[in-house]
């Protein structure tokens, strides 16, 4: 459960969707796109999820190790306590939930 925010920050996919309306990898020139003839070995390179050389640090909560780059806390402790894995902010007021991961 990311925010808005953080939405943008997540990593991008290589291949094009199939559905163009709302996709941000297609080469029209209706969005941001792609560009032709581009190496995406070359240009991909920043985005990619290297597990290998990264190293994923705890969740902040429960000192699990986290799944996802970038993010502080795990997805358990972000589903029970209503907050943006990536940044913490507030997403949903809990109070009157029975937040469990099972």
């Amino acid at each position: 459960m990311v925010c808005a925010k953080c939405e943008a920050k997540l990593s991008k996919i290589v291949t094009p969707d199939p559905w163009k309306a709302g996709a941000r990898n297609t080469t029209q020139a209706g969005g941001a796109g792609r560009k032709v003839n581009e190496n995406k070995a070359l240009t991909s390179y920043k985005d990619k999820a290297n597990p290998v050389g990264t190293s994923f640090k705890p969740c902040r909560i429960c000192r699990s190790k986290v799944h996802q780059a970038g993010s502080h806390y795990c997805q358990s402790c972000a589903y029970k306590k209503g907050i943006c894995a990536m940044c913490g902010k507030k997403l949903l007021d809990t109070k009157n939930y029975r937040q469990s991961s099972t």
